[in-house]
């Protein structure tokens, strides 16, 4: 393990961070809030400063990173990321407990948007600002923007990074230099942003909050972009206007696709993005999904009390499906209470999650189609052994070595969520009632099987809200503190892809070289 060179680059993750805490710090002077706002931030900024600079002083002999190297300082950055990020809300009193506040900050670098807390009207503007930032920090990825400045080395150290934090089966460069890579992406990704804000100011203010149109558009391009899902008034999204609603379920659509794909049609090869066969099946489940949940609300499969006109209906299907299939987890209005046949659309997008190389969690339709194709091959040589598989993606031929990394993928997901599920079955909150007040009004829900199984799908595949007892106007604060802790270590393994946050708890990974 290369320590030195380890510790050269947390060193300036930890400056980065000191820096982005600056804007939340600037919010707080904006909004004139107490002297202790102020201070939950600079105390974290000043530290992480101090350590940053210190780590920056020891000069490694060796600038190489090996691929286990790059995978557990991945994780690592991650864990330091959230630990220092959780301060503020501590030392300014919004979320005094630490493991909460822990809970609260990954959730936000993760882009999962689960939240424990349940009165987001008492918390503080540089708070709501902090939280909803870290979905835009964590969405493209920290080392992804990091990269931007190390400088590019010839022996891979670069690509190790982007690959362990990257979503997807299959990493790559778009051109040869990594670092224009990256800059291309987060060009991209910034000039999607600004557009999304320029077009939610458009819009009229929402009654009772009409001088923070600029900030709630802020907040809610934050959680778009990162497809995170943070809520920043009552009721997450209900209260946007029609407008802004179909505004944001076009733009996380559009933040859940590839964003290579971006560059492609930036560079006049708009029919390669057409003939991807990802972005085809990627649109086509979108549009299955929404029927799915568009018929359920309308009443065609079993009896839905709730009236929607068929605008509505239409609208909380496009919104709803946009938002948890691309992870994001905002909401307009109490999924809790629809139809089974819309929820059951739900969780399979939640499941699903978006295209690999964009913001969203979840499985990836990539590795679901490789895996579908995978198993054809599979059948198809059990019929015949002498069958020559000749599946393609993307153009490419499908390598069995891939279709056997995205087995393992899934099986590894699969052992996790039954592992969490199993930890959670401890929880004395498992059997009580829980009362949620939603748009419909307070009704009660038993915390049981249910609501620990959403909770731990929403988690590994950063979705943020689930069902029942921890739906979209619930919290997952009546969970003690091992559950938090688990679901902390969910949340990463889902953003990380697993592998990054299992190489750092091995012994052979910290053996010096």
């Amino acid at each position: 393990m290369n320590y030195k060179k380890l510790g050269n680059i947390l060193g300036k993750i930890m400056l980065l961070e000191a820096v982005l805490m600056l804007a939340p710090l600037a919010v707080s002077f904006i909004y004139k809030e107490s002297v202790i706002h102020n201070l939950a931030f600079i105390i974290p900024i000043a530290i992480l400063s101090a350590f940053g600079f210190a780590l920056q002083i020891p000069k490694a002999r060796r600038n190489t990173l090996y691929q286990k190297e790059g995978f557990a300082l991945t994780a690592l950055v991650w864990i330091i990321m959230t630990l220092f990020g959780a301060i503020p809300f501590v030392i300014n009193g919004d979320i005094p407990n630490y493991v909460n506040a822990c809970f609260e900050i990954m959730s936000g670098f993760t882009t999962t948007g689960a939240s424990i807390i349940t009165d987001i009207t008492a918390m503080s503007r540089s708070t709501l600002f902090w939280r909803s930032f870290s979905h835009w920090i964590g969405g493209m990825g920290i080392l992804v923007f990091v990269l931007i400045f190390i400088p590019e080395s010839d022996d891979g150290s670069s690509m190790h990074l982007l690959r362990a934090e990257s979503p997807g089966p299959q990493v790559g460069k778009i051109v040869s230099k990594m670092k224009v890579t990256t800059r291309i992406l987060y060009l991209i990704y910034l000039g999607m942003t600004l557009l999304e804000i320029v077009i939610l100011m458009l819009d009229k203010p929402i009654p009772g909050y009409e001088n923070e149109k600029l900030f709630f558009s802020l907040l809610a391009t934050f959680g778009c972009a990162g497809t995170g899902g943070f809520g920043f008034i009552p009721g997450s999204m209900e209260a946007f206007n029609p407008f802004s609603q179909y505004v944001m379920a076009v733009f996380l659509i559009f933040f859940g696709c590839n964003f290579s794909l971006y560059y492609l049609l930036l560079i006049g090869k708009a029919k390669a993005v057409f003939k991807s066969e990802e972005v085809r099946s990627y649109f086509l489940i979108v549009a299955s999904a929404v029927g799915f949940v568009f018929l359920g609300l309308m009443g065609k499969f079993g009896a839905f009390p709730q009236e929607y006109t068929t605008e509505e209906a239409f609208r909380h299907s496009l919104f709803q499906v946009s938002s948890l299939m691309t992870t994001a987890g905002f909401t307009t209005t109490d999924y809790n209470l629809w139809p089974m046949l819309s929820k059951t659309a739900l969780i399979v997008v939640m499941f699903t999650g978006a295209m690999a190389g964009s913001t969203s969690g979840g499985i990836k339709l990539s590795r679901i189609v490789i895996a579908v194709k995978g198993a054809y091959i599979n059948i198809r040589k059990l019929i015949n052994p002498r069958y020559v598989p000749k599946s393609k993606f993307e153009g490419k031929t499908l390598e069995m070595q891939t279709i056997n990394d995205v087995f393992s993928f899934i099986t590894l997901y699969s052992f996790i969520f039954v592992i969490s599920l199993f930890l959670l079955s401890f929880d004395s909150v498992n059997g009580q009632t829980i009362t949620v007040t939603s748009d419909a009004g307070a009704y009660e829900v038993t915390h049981g099987f249910f609501s620990n199984f959403s909770s731990v799908l929403a988690c590994l595949s950063n979705v943020g809200p689930a069902f029942e007892a921890v739906g979209p106007y619930a919290s997952y604060v009546h969970y003690n503190v091992f559950s938090k802790i688990i679901l902390i270590l969910t949340m990463l393994l889902g953003r990380l892809e697993i592998l990054p946050v299992l190489i750092l708890f091995s012994k052979r990974t910290w053996k010096k070289l």
